[in-house]
């Protein structure tokens, strides 16, 4: 990570957080074990952060599930509901902050759809 524009405003910083630590649960039990991200999992997390960047709702962002837009791609939206399958549950022991705040993020109503143009 370089520079100022590589950084996440708070919100999506937690939402950064929490994917993060999702795909390393599911890594380390499903995939590789404790340690490195596995090359699957390391380009769905890279991804993720992409998705997060691009979302038009920024610090109003939904939870993924809530939200409007579905901005992955199908295969990867799959990938990304197995990881949570697999992790949410593993969140309460391992990254209880991260799971709580995320649940009371989903009592937030959902913005209005926000319309933006891609340059």
């Amino acid at each position: 990570m370089g520079g100022p524009e590589d950084r996440f405003p708070d919100r999506l910083e937690r939402e950064r957080a929490t994917i993060e630590a999702m795909v390393r649960i599911y890594c380390a039990g499903v995939h590789a074990g404790p340690g490195a991200l596995c090359v699957p999992c390391g380009e769905l997390l890279v991804y993720a952060e992409q998705r997060l960047r691009k979302c038009p709702f920024q610090e109003d962002k939904p939870p993924c599930a809530d939200c409007p837009i579905h901005c992955y791609q199908p295969r990867l939206r799959e990938q990304v509901k197995q990881v949570m399958r697999y992790a949410g549950p593993r969140m309460m022991l391992r990254h209880p902050v991260y799971a709580l705040r995320h649940w009371l993020d989903s009592f937030k109503e959902t913005p209005p759809q926000k319309m933006t143009r891609r340059r």
